[in-house]
């Protein structure tokens, strides 16, 4: 039987260490262990978004294809960041607007699924502050399809 594909658009962001390095990690981490990458946006400099800091984020968006259910994906895309050295994510209520961010070796979100809509404790799709962020929009704009 032959398992439904699914094309998935994935934000990334760092602001620690080789920051170039860091994002070619984690892309190529995210083709070996989730699926291929079909579209890769240039890196974008950006400035800290949410909270203050010395470093600056270098961002880039992915257009990707996964058998991967939401949630394995977003277990799997989780499991990458702390293998590359990210010790905790930055919490966040979208509803209530607290977010506690941080300095970051590597960031990944999920931003769209499919057409899906998703609105649990655990995973919104679609990233529900996207349209807030350019370091996501402007990425994601040069791979849409």
């Amino acid at each position: 039987m032959l398992k439904e594909v699914h094309t998935v658009y994935l934000s990334l962001g760092t602001n620690l260490g080789d920051k170039e390095q860091n994002l070619l990690t984690a892309i190529a981490e995210i083709g070996r262990r989730i699926g291929p990458i079909k579209a890769q946006s240039a890196f974008l400099a950006t400035e800290p978004w949410g909270f203050e800091s010395e470093n600056t984020f270098l961002n880039a968006a992915i257009r990707i294809e996964t058998e991967l259910s939401p949630i394995a994906l977003l277990d799997e895309t989780q499991q990458i960041e702390r293998d590359m050295g990210r010790t905790q994510k930055s919490s966040a209520n979208c509803q209530l607007s607290t977010v506690n961010y941080q300095d970051r070796i590597i960031d990944i979100d999920i931003l769209l699924y499919d057409d899906l809509h998703i609105d649990t404790p655990r995973l919104t799709i679609p990233h529900p502050l996207m349209q807030q962020r350019d370091f996501v929009l402007i990425p994601l704009k040069e791979i849409l399809v």
